[in-house]
Parts: structure tokens; C-alpha cells; sequence
């Protein structure tokens, strides 16, 4: 389902910003927005590029903060990411086998800078920088962009309020981030 879902989405759109893109982080620091509770508290860490995984934009518009790049599955994010990619936010938009519907809807209206993205098998204007999760996706994409320095913030893999599935994400993005060098 998870090529399924990157053919579908690779159907719905030519856009092609990873050049864009990767000239937004190369040799540059980059500061990567989970959207755990401690974010707030935590975005006077910010420095350089801005990506915010997922719902996380939210959060920093509400702060006055305009992310350069959103990583996201379609599951959290809202008609401002709309407006923030019609602007010149690169939208990165992850397919992936149970958000095709997310897919067909979103990326019609998405008439800026747009990368598409799998877990799966990159192809033509697909691409798979790692990662598994919004949050780790987006370090795993700085990372290979040739940040120059990448500070993570917003991220809580102990938060023990969120649902199960949810933890169970989490255990992920710390294995993952874990085996790239950093921690959660």
C-alpha cells in the first residue's frame, strides 16, 4: 500500500522542490519543530532553517513563527498550510498506505513549493530520505541535505499521554534518531 499510496501521490502532482529545497538547508543550521507539549517553551531555541513536523506549524504560527518547510503525513495539519505553502513554504508530504484519501484532497490545493516523499522506493519526483515519523522524517531530511547544524526541539518520546500507537511511534523515532546521533 505504501507504493500504491507514492504512485497516487506522484499522480496528483508534478511539483518537484527538492532542488529548492535542498538549497534551503546545505551548509546551513536548521532547527526541527516536533509537536510535543514542550514546544512552546522551547522556541526561543530556534536558529536558521525552521521545519516543523506536522501539526507543529500550527504551533509556531501561533507564536508569530512562519516555518520555512512542514514534513507531513496530511494528519495534522490545517487550511494554513494552504496559505504558508502558496507563500513559499515547501510542503515535504509523505505517502504512505492508509492516507491516500489525506492525498487525493490535499495536494490538489497545494500550488506552492511541494516535495513528495516514501518509505518506500524513490522514484521520478519521489523521494525517501528516512525516517519514519513526521518528526524524525524531518531530522532524517536535514540530515541528508546537508544541514550544518540541527537542533531538535518539540520532541518528548517519554510523554506518556499520548495514545499507545502513538508510543509506539515514538520508541521508533528514538531507535532511528538514536542510530543518526541524536536523541528524543
Amino acid at each position: 500500500m505504501d507504493q500504491h499510496a507514492a504512485e497516487t501521490a506522484a499522480n496528483l502532482t508534478t511539483a518537484d522542490a527538492s532542488l529548492e529545497l535542498s538549497s534551503l538547508i546545505k551548509g546551513r543550521p536548521v532547527t526541527v519543530c516536533g509537536n510535543a507539549p514542550c514546544l512552546n517553551e522551547e522556541i526561543s531555541r530556534i536558529i536558521g532553517v525552521v521545519i516543523a513536523a506536522d501539526a507543529a506549524a500550527g504551533v509556531l504560527l501561533s507564536a508569530g513563527i512562519s516555518p520555512d518547510v512542514i514534513v507531513t503525513d496530511l494528519d495534522g495539519i490545517d487550511e494554513y498550510a494552504v496559505d504558508l505553502n502558496k507563500n513559499g513554504t515547501i510542503i515535504v508530504v509523505h505517502a504512505h498506505g492508509d492516507n491516500i484519501s489525506r492525498l487525493v484532497t490535499w495536494l490538489p490545493l497545494l500550488s506552492g513549493p511541494v516535495v513528495l516523499t516514501t518509505q518506500g522506493r524513490p522514484f521520478r519526483n519521489v523521494y525517501n530520505y528516512g525516517g519514519f515519523s513526521d518528526g524524525d522524517r524531518a531530522v532524517f531530511l536535514a540530515q541528508e541535505l546537508g544541514a550544518s547544524e540541527i537542533t531538535i526541539i518539540g520532541f518528548d518520546c517519554d510523554d506518556p499521554l499520548v495514545p499507545p500507537v502513538k508510543q509506539g511511534k515514538l520508541i521508533w523515532a528514538r531507535k532511528l534518531l538514536a542510530m543518526i546521533g541524536y536523541e528524543c
